[in-house]
């Protein structure tokens, strides 16, 4: 990309839509090199939903080297429009909320921006919670205190430090970002390769290692009907001398009455493990059906010690589907949601990639940082939880598997340990939030009213709001909001890039983005184009999530947001506007 750095050459300060803040960064303050744009996606990539991302697809039976496969393939998609969108950023020194009055109009977008700045506040409340908990964990060690496993005090103490020292970031400005992102870089990818050292160590061998967490793919137990006798199929956790760690099972099966009936422990035969259910009483109309499950549960007796698994829910599978076909329509499903994982972020990139001195130090940054801190940190989520089922006895079965580093943690008695991995954990939440979470919605609200909010009460605005939605409540809600929110900001994306590549071949107005008169004003302030294509862009894209037969295009949200509001948009601006204005800047 051409090295190209265009600078405001009027006086803007009097416009309603300028501010100190808002305002085109000059030549002499871009001081963000390569480094500081790759260490900024390190800080980023590197938080507990990186760490396990890849868990959701073993689980449902894909194996880690797809799953791997499938986060490298999604991050390096949406890489691209990420530097493309990067691109006015560098070129023009502008945020997002500037850079999309040109496309969206000077109020019209608003709607996007906003949209983008509530789900980074809630990504903030959440994200400030799980560093406050960090506080509490370590307060806990120090002090030799029980952890309480519901809300308290003392996890709400932690919650404020923690937003406490955002805040304190927020308001000492973006050098202090850039200082932060620099500072935890280096330490976030060491700490990884320690993780793999650890857990080779600790289990016998690298190899040894991903070969046992092969089992993880597999579900600890099936129900199948076959020639009409119910069976069960169970395949709980070996040890590393491939014993079963388990020795004994038990089964709860519904009966006609509607309640569940719960057979004695029984030992494991390990020469066949399938256990038929048609002699226990239960309800085979209700399993077939699906209205009741069965149940199982594992322990092991080794000695006056009992360890129990948690328990598993089974439902009777319907045959196999798994052809080439279905596997491949899963492998989209997934690639979706892990694209949806960054797509609030390829929105407003343009905030960071504004700081940057050139074309090159922008693309190469976010190429270097994104795509391979992902792999890296899921492969080490992966590769750590495998070698903690080979080295904890206590784990009998995939679903007891310490996905997440939370659990994981819990499993050490040692006080130092505990502490210094918290104090990681805090290192790594703080550089994710701040770059991830704050900047957008700081930059949203200010552009809603610049010669009101700056960058500082912006982003007080945002650590407030992230107070209000409540994050504590909000965890278990998480999951599907990746492909929810993509099918929302696929749209926006495809509109960007289609008004600035496209229709005016990255020749923007610079002075005209900043007049309420100015050619970017269109009809009150919206782009008719903008409005009509993001409108049918996000109904085509969410339609699914409420009509079945269209559940495919929910599914491909991104996808089918971007590549319809684009298209729809060229088409509408083309038939609406003559040719953009010559540009002078």
């Amino acid at each position: 990309m051409k090295d190209e750095i265009i600078e405001v050459q009027e006086n803007l300060s009097d416009s309603p839509l300028f501010s100190e803040h808002l305002a085109p960064v000059p030549k002499e303050k871009r001081t963000w090199t390569l480094w500081n744009l790759a260490a900024i996606w390190v800080g980023m990539a590197v938080c507990i939903p990186t760490y396990i991302l890849a868990s959701y697809m073993i689980k449902s039976g894909v194996s880690w080297q797809v799953a791997l496969i499938i986060i490298g393939l999604a991050n390096l998609i949406i890489t691209v429009p990420m530097v493309l969108n990067g691109h006015a950023g560098v070129k023009y020194g502008i945020p997002f909320p500037v850079f999309g009055r040109a496309s969206f109009g000077t109020s019209g977008i608003h709607i996007a921006a906003i949209v983008r700045a509530i789900v980074a506040c809630g990504w903030f409340g959440i994200q400030t919670w799980i560093g406050g908990l960090a506080f509490y964990a370590i307060w806990n060690a120090i002090t030799g205190s029980e952890a309480s496993l519901g809300l308290s005090i003392g996890k709400f103490i932690g919650f404020a430090l923690f937003w406490l020292l955002n805040l304190y970031f927020i308001w000492k400005g973006t050098e202090s970002i850039k200082w932060l992102e620099s500072f935890a870089a280096p330490i976030l990818v060491l700490i990884g390769f320690l993780l793999i050292i650890w857990g080779s160590n600790e289990a016998g061998g690298f190899g040894a290692v991903l070969e046992q967490g092969k089992q993880l793919e597999s579900p600890t137990a099936v129900l199948s009907n076959n020639d009409g006798i119910l069976e069960m199929r169970l395949t709980p956790l070996k040890n590393v001398q491939g014993n079963f760690k388990a020795n004994e099972f038990q089964v709860s099966v519904p009966t006609a009455s509607g309640e569940m009936k719960t057979l004695g422990w029984q030992k494991l035969n390990t020469e066949s493990m399938t256990f038929p259910l048609s002699d226990t009483g239960v309800n085979e109309r209700a399993v077939t059906d699906h209205s009741q499950p069965v149940e199982v549960k594992f322990r092991k007796i080794s000695g006056e010690t009992i360890t129990e698994s948690s328990t598993v829910s089974l439902v009777l599978t319907e045959g196999s589907s798994a052809g080439p076909s279905h596997k491949l329509w899963g492998y989209l499903l997934w690639l979706t949601a892990m694209v949806g994982f960054w797509a609030t972020m390829s929105l407003s990139i343009a905030d960071i990639t504004r700081y940057a001195r050139t074309q090159k130090d922008q693309v190469l940054g976010q190429f270097i940082g994104l795509p391979g801190t992902m792999v890296l940190y899921s492969f080490i989520g992966i590769f750590v939880t495998f070698a903690a089922i080979a080295n904890f006895q206590d784990i009998l079965i995939s679903q007891d598997a310490p996905w997440d580093p939370v659990s994981l943690l819990s499993r050490f008695d040692s006080p130092t340990v505990i502490i210094i991995s918290q104090i990681f954990m805090i290192i790594a939440t703080l550089s994710t939030n701040i770059a991830a979470n704050v900047i957008a919605p700081a930059n949203a609200f200010a552009n809603v009213f610049p010669k009101n909010i700056d960058f500082k009460r912006g982003g007080l605005i945002t650590g407030i709001i992230g107070i209000i939605i409540c994050p504590w409540w909000l965890l278990d809600e998480i999951s599907g909001i990746l492909i929810f929110v993509s099918g929302l900001l696929g749209p926006v994306l495809g509109i960007l890039l289609c008004d600035y590549f496209v229709i005016r071949k990255k020749e923007l107005n610079l002075s005209a983005l900043y007049k309420t008169d100015g050619e970017y004003f269109y009809k009150s302030g919206f782009n008719p184009a903008a409005m009509i294509a993001l409108a049918i862009g996000v109904l085509m894209a969410l339609i699914g999530y409420w009509v079945p037969a269209l559940s495919f295009l929910y599914n491909l949200s991104w996808f089918t947001g971007f590549l319809i509001a684009s298209i729809l948009y060229y088409v509408i601006y083309k038939l609406t506007f003559a040719k953009p204005a010559p540009v002078l800047n």
